[in-house]
């Protein structure tokens, strides 16, 4: 296993923890060893599942933490099976490292909540094993049985529907601009409403129903969502929405809110096209507040915080993850709804996500307009999602717009440049755990980007023949991001010479040279040439002043090649 290497290398086994993996020394006590190992299947069986190698010290490194495991499996095995409620069936497997014996026991996700013997409850929660309160117990039963509260009756009344709310409805589904939405704003209101999982097998209100359309929902305090906006992060607010139920209406007027104070950095392609950068993404603002309310756990009677400042923006929503999601695997683990039929009914409307992709949409929208990811952070009672409000990186937000389409839409690619910006080279172990995929989907993704049409990375000449070779930008892409790239004027450098060595060989260069010594399009090439002539490097020495065959030479600054030092024969004295 490489994180064994990791160790053996120097690197002391706790800071490899993760929250699918653990090491343990057991105990010397057996029934102890055995019952310490029962908690810590626990804590992995009602969280996403894990991985527990026994026989390693956390606390040391090198070959002083492979301290070995003399258990035997089968009877290991056995008595997890034995100390827990209801039975929990691992896979126990001996490993040999280091010259000792460890075992290393891999626990499923479970399918119920589990507990020890004695009634104890855990879970993993990043890289701690913590006590499950009787909210999280029932909380988590309810997801992996897969009951819906959403969907249970409410008792309200369908005449108790807000009919501005119904309306709202309506009009975005009469705006959308897929024709089956568009059929849905011409049902009659039970219908419509039948159609968003708002009636209860009762025929009732269901809690969705009741969330999306009514005001004064049981499971909503005086507030579904709370809106401030500060002119600095720490000054006081000059402006406060506090809004109630109905959720559709409380989303669209928060929304609204923060495009209100929404600042544009306009800026010009290199093909005459213009880009119009908002402070915060829309796209990415958008995901962030609908998952707020669709995910947010509505029967702690919380409410949805927004606070708005330039220098950021935070969407707090109640409750934890769901289950199985953390945030180490929340870009991957794909659509997993708290409340299915709430889920439901705001996709519907064109406001949530089909295919569960709204965090990925965060990410890349980010990046595309230079800036930083946003940062998620969860606790027992709250989800917090922050954007960073720093002014755009504007060669990043030129580039990726520049990429093929295709490239732009993956979220991957986008992670992997914004890496290499401030990393001169990768290999798909670094990646794997930054877009949280496996190393060799990892290298699938470097692989692609180095291949035609994207184009943009390269395998290093050391490594272009191992299985996972290191991967950098190309040199021509590291000259367009300029700046953007922590090591640029290196990489620079490396365009310069090749420049000049040719002007030295041949006189000239024009930018159908350029094109062909760095694979580039017209445009970065004359990019690369006005920097060249920009620093005096360079000087137009041709009459024609337009086109891709405009001749350019020496400039002012141009160096002077360096010359071999001859010896002088010093003359004969008298």
């Amino acid at each position: 296993m490489p994180v064994l290497k990791k160790i053996l290398s120097g690197t002391t086994a706790a800071k490899c923890e993760t929250d699918t993996l653990d090491f343990k020394q057991a105990k010397p006590n057996l029934k102890e060893a055995f019952q310490d190992l029962a908690e810590a299947c626990v804590c992995f069986a009602n969280a996403g599942g894990g991985t527990v190698i026994v026989g390693v010290a956390d606390n040391k490194s090198g070959e002083d933490a492979f301290i070995g495991c003399d258990m035997d499996a089968s009877i290991l095995r056995s008595k997890v099976h034995q100390l827990t409620m209801p039975s929990l069936l691992v896979d126990v497997r001996e490993l040999k490292f280091a010259g000792r014996r460890l075992l290393e026991i891999i626990i499923p996700e479970g399918l119920e909540v589990y507990s020890t013997a004695k009634g104890y409850t855990y879970q993993r929660i990043n890289t701690d094993c913590l006590p499950m309160r009787p909210l999280d117990v029932t909380r988590l039963s309810e997801e992996r049985r897969g009951f819906d509260w959403s969907a249970t009756a409410s008792g309200r009344s369908l005449d108790d529907v807000d009919p501005l709310a119904l309306r709202y409805c309506r009009r975005l589904l009469a705006g959308s601009t897929d024709p089956a939405r568009q059929r849905y704003s011409q049902f009659g209101d039970r219908d419509l409403l039948n159609a968003l999982h708002a009636i209860a097998d009762d025929g009732s209100l269901s809690r969705s129903g009741e969330l999306m359309l009514c005001q004064n929902p049981s499971s909503v305090g005086i507030n579904a969502a709370v809106y401030q906006h500060k002119r600095t992060q720490s000054g006081e607010a000059d402006a406060v929405l506090r809004v109630g139920a109905p959720l559709v209406l409380a989303f669209d007027e928060v929304l609204q809110a923060i495009r209100a104070r929404q600042g544009i950095t306009p800026v010009t392609l290199a093909d005459g096209r213009q880009l119009q950068i908002e402070d915060y993404p829309s796209a990415a603002i958008r995901e962030a507040l609908v998952n707020a309310f669709i995910h947010g756990d509505w029967r702690l009677r919380g409410t949805v915080e927004v606070e708005h400042s330039p220098q950021y923006l935070r969407i707090e929503s109640p409750g934890p993850l769901v289950s199985g999601v953390t945030t180490n695997n929340i870009l991957t683990r794909g659509s997993r709804a708290r409340f299915p039929a709430l889920a439901s009914g705001f996709r519907l409307l064109g406001l949530a996500e089909e295919v569960g992709q709204g965090v990925d949409r965060m990410y890349r929208e980010m990046i595309k307009s230079g800036r930083d990811v946003p940062v998620i952070t969860e606790g027992a009672e709250h989800v917090v999602v922050l954007f960073r409000g720093e002014p755009p990186n504007t060669r990043i937000a030129k580039f990726v717009a520049s990429l093929p389409q295709e490239e732009q839409d993956d979220t991957d690619a986008m992670l992997i440049i914004r890496m290499l910006c401030a990393k001169r080279t990768v290999r798909s172990s670094e990646v794997a755990p930054v877009i949280q995929r496996s190393q060799d989907e990892a290298q699938a993704a470097l692989h692609r980007l180095a291949a035609e049409p994207a184009g943009v990375l390269e395998p290093t000449r050391a490594t272009m023949q191992h299985h996972y070779p290191a991967y950098r930008l190309r040199a021509e892409v590291v000259s367009h991001l300029g700046s953007a790239v922590a090591y640029h004027s290196r990489a620079a450098d490396d365009i310069d010479r090749k420049i000049i060595e040719h002007v030295r060989d041949y006189g000239e260069v024009n930018s159908r040279t350029v094109q062909r010594l760095f694979d580039v399009g017209v445009y970065q090439a004359r990019d690369i040439i006005r920097d060249l002539v920009g620093r005096e490097l360079l000087t137009r020495t041709s009459e024609q002043k337009r086109g891709t065959a405009v001749r350019y030479g020496p400039g002012p600054k141009f160096p002077k090649a360096k010359t071999s030092r001859s010896k002088v024969r010093r003359p004969e004295a008298d």
